[in-house]
């Protein structure tokens, strides 16, 4: 997992080849005004524009995926997004889906961050994740990147 703000993203770039192009489009001036939903931007990479109420933590299943890297980014609000190591998990709550890349569990995350507007948090495959957890509205982009 990753904790920082969009400034400090240079940083990151060569953890994946499509990185420099999600961080690209993380800069760009007209996010708060992109449409809600799915944007394609290359091959392995799309962009979820996504704003509504946050959830509270015991209405949130944890969450992997075996394909993509979630890379959040919050424009507006507060997303309190638990975490906890994937290998400390229980058995999932649900088959897995392969078309949407995700597993749901039942496991409490073990640590919380505050995700707070101009910040990104980096999910890998070995990180499992809670977002959208807050009393509040949050406006963010979930960019997905294939591993």
């Amino acid at each position: 997992m990753i904790l920082d703000i969009l400034e400090n993203t240079d940083l990151y770039a060569g953890l994946n080849p499509r990185f420099p192009a999600a961080f690209a489009f993380l800069r760009r001036p007209d996010l708060a005004e992109l449409p809600l939903g799915r944007m394609d931007l290359e091959d392995g990479l799309y962009a979820v524009m996504a704003k509504g109420p946050g959830r509270k933590a015991e209405d949130a299943l944890i969450e992997t995926h075996d394909h993509y890297i979630d890379l959040a980014y919050v424009i507006d609000g507060t997303d309190n997004i638990g975490w906890k190591a994937r290998r400390d998990l229980g058995p999932s709550v649900e088959a897995s889906d392969p078309r949407n890349d995700v597993a749901f569990y039942a496991d409490a995350p073990t640590h919380w961050a505050e995700v707070l507007p101009g910040m990104i948090a980096v999910y890998f495959p070995e990180d499992a994740h809670m977002p959208m957890i807050s009393d509040g509205e949050i406006h963010k982009i979930i960019m997905k990147v294939r591993v």
